[in-house]
């Protein structure tokens, strides 16, 4: 699976496989966030068993899914606390990585301003464009 970096510490793939948990505690990852909704699609793991191979490679989990751009404020927020606490590498997952790119961002917002965050998500492969008055109300006026 290919995993691209946004910051040093925060990747985002698309769907990863239960037998792949492994290789990413190997990797230096201490966190999965799971953006997907559970059976989005034919094959696809659960949540439940995704969780349980990163219970037993000892990562923690955050199934935090999305559905297009929604997300809750609780999502959002539990995103950023995983991201700020991880002691190591943070993996963010959906279909392709859009949606965590996404929430990624949206946690991210109130610390980082509009355009940082899109320059991150540009270099990642992913226009946020979109989202820039969003990302600007979350961050508040320029000081």
């Amino acid at each position: 699976m290919v995993c691209v970096p946004v910051t040093s510490g925060f990747f985002i793939s698309g769907q990863i496989m239960p037998d792949q948990v492994q290789a990413f505690a190997d990797q230096g990852f201490t966190a999965l966030i799971n953006n997907r909704p559970d059976g989005e699609e034919p094959g696809q793991p659960s949540s439940a068993m995704i969780e349980a191979a990163a219970t037993s490679a000892g990562l923690d989990y955050l199934h935090a899914p999305m559905q297009g751009a929604q997300i809750s404020e609780t999502d959002i927020a539990r995103i950023h606390a995983v991201t700020q606490q991880a002691s190591g590498k943070v993996l963010g997952f959906c279909r392709s990585g859009a949606r965590s790119m996404l929430g990624w961002a949206l946690s991210q917002s109130q610390d980082r301003p509009a355009d940082e965050i899109l320059t991150l998500a540009r270099d990642a492969g992913h226009d946020l464009s979109p989202f820039r008055e969003v990302f600007e109300a979350r961050h508040g006026p320029a000081v």
